[in-house]
């Protein structure tokens, strides 16, 4: 049972979510062999307040929020 998770600021659209998972998916069966049927994909959506990057949280990454 193979699992891909997937972490990223929250923000996308159940489409874009959608069209991701297909993609991990086709990649997981052309590259890894896996089957459909057991690969498992896990989005986890992280808020951008909780996410650091270069010592800061990501909402001061943000470029309006200099």
């Amino acid at each position: 049972m193979p699992v891909v998770t997937v972490q990223m600021w929250t923000g996308r659209t159940t489409e874009q979510k959608r069209k991701l998972v297909a993609a991990i998916t086709d990649a997981m069966v052309v590259h890894a062999g896996c089957k459909p049927d057991h690969l498992h994909v896990i989005i986890q959506d992280v808020p951008k307040d909780s996410w650091g990057r270069a010592g800061r949280l990501g909402i001061e990454n943000e470029p309006d929020a200099h």
